[in-house]
């Protein structure tokens, strides 16, 4: 009897905000998507955030090196399903969150975004055989995967193990920056610092990670929450958010003095300067949490009697399952004590650029670019 194989599966068309050159622009391009294969998923966009961390990469502070599609924070909904992927089908509404192995210490302990391939899984531009799925209108390869998606697009072939389903009562185009931005600020509040209800809590930058975490800090039960930036309109944000106190960039330095010392900091802008404030705004006994990055080759001197009896800590993507954390955060949604909606402007696709403007000057705290 004569038997016929299934048609092999075909490259998808898409469109992308694609980095040709350091520094910009985004340009929008009609790009050509590999099938996914057995342990991958197709997606289509629905939204997607832009992150300051786009933005260092398109920069040339951080890799993957241009010809690039970046993107991080996608929700969308999934269109094909590798023939090896379980508990995913099309129609499946998902946030996508960044790449982990699976198989590591870190993985295998709960600490998936610690995962110990981090940097090479989502900051190389390829997927971990050398190859992408990304070519342009020529047929000439991109560097994409970024953070294991590359969602400034309408589609992204992604690794299943970056794939959460999520409810389709939620508003799916507003969802992406729960893998990335706001799953950072409230993870590093909700289970990497885990405050007991009554402490306190400084938070040193008002942007979606420092937003985050300011909210989280009050469903954590915390009862002074300091929150500090640049940008007043930032601070009255955060005051609305939850924040009992908000405080100037310029007088960051003096929190420690004025207040006793805090039990939990967060530093959620990842200079030097913001490093040193967080830790001296602890009382004996404190934790500070590294979460923000502005770039490689940065180096931070600390008193070091000032650490006696304190603990700094490096915080990636807020060490959660995001498998388990952003249905979390979408139930806290739901209750009105994560509003993490508030935080959100919404751009069409075609106007990344004004997205990524409106970002750097402090005017939007989290944009997201939203398809049709």
């Amino acid at each position: 009897m004569q038997t016929t194989s299934a048609s092999p599966p075909t490259a998808h068309s898409a469109a992308a905000a694609v980095i040709r050159d350091k520094g910009g622009p985004f340009l929008i391009e009609r790009i050509t998507l590999e099938a996914p294969r057995p342990d991958e998923v197709l997606v289509r966009l629905a939204g997607t955030g832009l992150c300051h961390t786009d933005l260092l990469s398109r920069d040339g502070v951080l890799p993957p090196a241009p010809p690039v599609v970046l993107g991080h924070e996608g929700s969308g909904v999934v269109e094909a399903v590798g023939a090896a992927v379980a508990g995913l089908e099309p129609g499946d509404h998902v946030v996508l969150a960044p790449a982990h192995c699976g198989t590591c210490r870190m993985c295998l302990t709960g600490h998936p975004m610690h995962c110990v391939a981090f940097p090479p899984l989502n900051l190389r531009g390829r997927r971990r055989d050398g190859s992408t799925a990304y070519r342009d209108g020529d047929g000439r390869e991109l560097h994409a995967h970024y953070f294991g998606q590359s969602s400034l697009a309408t589609h992204a072939v992604v690794q299943a193990r970056g794939v959460v389903r999520v409810d389709r009562d939620a508003p799916l185009e507003l969802l992406g920056p729960l893998g990335c931005g706001f799953q950072t600020g409230a993870g590093t509040v909700l289970e990497a610092l885990r405050p007991p209800p009554g402490s306190s809590i400084a938070v040193f930058g008002a942007g979606a990670v420092g937003l985050a975490a300011v909210m989280a800090a009050r469903i954590a039960g915390c009862t002074r929450i300091i929150a500090v930036d640049l940008h007043p309109h930032r601070l009255d944000l955060a005051r609305e958010l939850g924040a009992t106190d908000v405080v100037p960039a310029e007088k960051a330095a003096a929190i420690g003095a004025e207040t006793g010392g805090v039990d939990f900091a967060v530093d959620a802008v990842g200079l030097p300067e913001t490093l040193r404030a967080a830790v001296g705004a602890l009382a004996m006994g404190g934790t500070a949490a590294l979460v923000g990055s502005a770039g490689t080759g940065r180096e931070v001197s600390l008193g070091m009697v000032g650490l006696m009896g304190r603990t700094v800590k490096g915080v990636l993507e807020g060490d959660v399952v995001p498998a388990l954390f952003i249905p979390r955060l979408l139930e806290l949604h739901r209750a009105g004590l994560f509003p993490f909606d508030r935080l959100i402007r919404t751009y069409p696709f075609a106007d990344v650029e004004q997205a990524a403007d409106d970002a750097e000057k402090g005017r939007t705290v989290k944009p997201v670019l939203v398809h049709g």
